[in-house]
């Protein structure tokens, strides 16, 4: 049993459907032909024991031994009866055979004792025996005399070898049909099945072909979304989406992770070699006099705190990549109000740059309003840090600046708008990205100068559930719009 089914196991899916389909239709075509044979066996042996009881009913009334003896129109009358074919004979009360009124084409049947007794029990009903050469069968009915004849019994039997040649004859017959039948059906079902399973080949290839690499390959639509074939191809397209997807995030993560190593490993780099080669310059007595000495130091301690910035710069993202949606909890959220982010970095640009024409308005212009958040302070200043060192370094000296603050579309806005010479579109879709720098010097905080102080900003205020935009364009300037969720009373309580 067990390698019977390691071996259908092997086949193939298109080969056992049709198996069975088959081993389904030979039992059904030969439980049906078994039932209508036999139904017409039965029909045609009742008809034979209808024709032996009429034949046994005429026997009986025939007239005695001594009156048929020599008497040829009897003979004829007995004949003209429908016994011709039939085997008739008297029996005694004891059951011996006294006459035999039509003696049998062949082989007579073997009685069971039939005497008075024996006769009355069977009650008329037709029984099977045998013949005495055990050639072929017989259907015997036994009848008592007829009133007024000597005590006895008549029987009369017919041969059930007309009925079974038929039945021969006709299984053989049948028989031969059920294979043509079979062998059509199988044809027909060898194609019908390679057609239902059409569908089936269709996905086998396509899914050959992701296997090989081909993410991008789909399933055609095959039937109808509500079929079971086409919520399998909507499905498999769904999944195959995902993992092309997510293949695809996998490879720009990957990629990114490269970049952000090698970039890295290239700010690194610089403040450890400028580091390293005062140092060896000491070492060699390029540095005779202490002042000298005093100055290398001053470059080392300022490459030193550098480098040191930029550490904790990629610390910091780090740790926010590392949380995801959780960073907010790493946050030491207190309510606050942008203004006071806003009145600092007013005081901030005009430190830097006292030439320089900073106003205060509302976003977009106006008057400035309160802007009310639930933020981390500490990181918010790094924020507007940020955006301002970057508006010093990259503008021109003196250009305006122009600090936005207050609510706009229910959200809380601080911006800071400056006059310089803006990005193009592929650069403003780049500005977040670590360690990106713009041809236009855009994109550079101005302490470390690794190009990490924007994403600095984007990965801050997404913590906060927040979003940071950039509107700008060559020689339009650039303005950089902080949307925080807003923070009142209500909400807070």
């Amino acid at each position: 049993m067990t390698e019977a089914v390691r071996r259908s196991r092997g086949l193939s899916l298109r080969t056992r459907l049709l198996a069975l389909t088959l081993a389904l239709l030979v039992a059904a075509l030969l439980g049906s032909t078994g039932l209508v044979i036999d139904q017409l066996r039965r029909t045609l042996v009742r008809q034979l024991d209808e024709r032996i009881h009429s034949a046994a009913v005429v026997t009986q009334r025939l007239p005695g031994l001594e009156d048929l003896a020599g008497d040829p129109p009897i003979r004829d009358t007995v004949e003209q009866q429908a016994i011709r074919d039939m085997y008739a004979a008297r029996l005694s009360p004891d059951g011996r055979i006294e006459q035999v009124i039509r003696p049998a084409e062949g082989a007579p049947p073997k009685l069971p004792r039939l005497d008075t007794a024996a006769v009355a029990e069977r009650d008329g009903k037709p029984f099977a025996a045998n013949s005495t050469a055990g050639d072929g069968r017989w259907r015997v009915i036994a009848l008592p005399n007829a009133p007024g004849q000597p005590a006895g019994s008549v029987i009369t039997a017919g041969s059930l070898s007309e009925v079974e040649d038929a039945m021969h004859r006709l299984t053989g017959r049948v028989l031969l049909i059920d294979v043509a039948v079979l062998g059509l059906l199988g044809v027909a079902g060898w194609f019908a099945v390679r057609a239902g399973l059409r569908p089936l080949r269709r996905i086998e290839t396509t899914a050959a072909a992701i296997a090989a690499g081909g993410l991008s390959s789909r399933v055609p639509q095959l039937a109808a979304p509500r079929t079971e074939l086409g919520s399998l191809a909507a499905s498999l397209n769904t999944m195959l989406d995902r993992i092309e997807a997510g293949d695809a995030a996998r490879a720009d993560a990957e990629h990114s992770m490269r970049r952000f190593i090698a970039d890295a490993s290239h700010e690194l780099r610089t403040p450890l070699a400028g580091i390293k080669g005062f140092t060896q310059l000491y070492r060699m007595g390029g540095m005779p006099e202490r002042s000298d000495v005093d100055a290398a130091m001053s470059r080392m301690e300022r490459e030193a705190e550098r480098l040191v910035d930029l550490v904790e710069e990629m610390l910091l993202l780090a740790r926010l990549d590392e949380r995801g949606a959780a960073a907010v909890h790493t946050l030491q959220l207190t309510p606050m109000d942008l203004r006071t982010l806003a009145a600092d970095a007013l005081r901030d640009l005009k430190a830097l740059d006292p030439a320089r024409t900073v106003t205060l308005t509302g976003p977009g212009g106006g008057s400035p309003g309160g802007a009310p958040v639930l933020g981390d302070e500490a990181r918010l200043r790094q924020v507007m840090s940020n955006l301002v060192g970057n508006a010093i370094a990259h503008t021109p000296a003196g250009s305006p600046v122009r600090i936005g603050v207050g609510v706009q579309d229910g959200l809380a806005v601080l911006e800071l708008c400056d006059d310089g010479p803006g990005m193009t579109s592929e650069q403003a879709a780049r500005v977040f990205d670590r360690f990106y720098r713009a041809d236009t010097a855009r994109g550079r905080t101005p302490t470390g100068g690794a190009g990490l102080g924007l994403s600095i900003v984007h990965s801050l205020i997404t913590a906060h559930g927040g979003r940071v935009e950039l509107h700008t364009a060559p020689d339009q300037g650039a303005t950089f719009r902080i949307l925080l969720p807003l923070h009142t009373e209500t909400l807070s309580s």
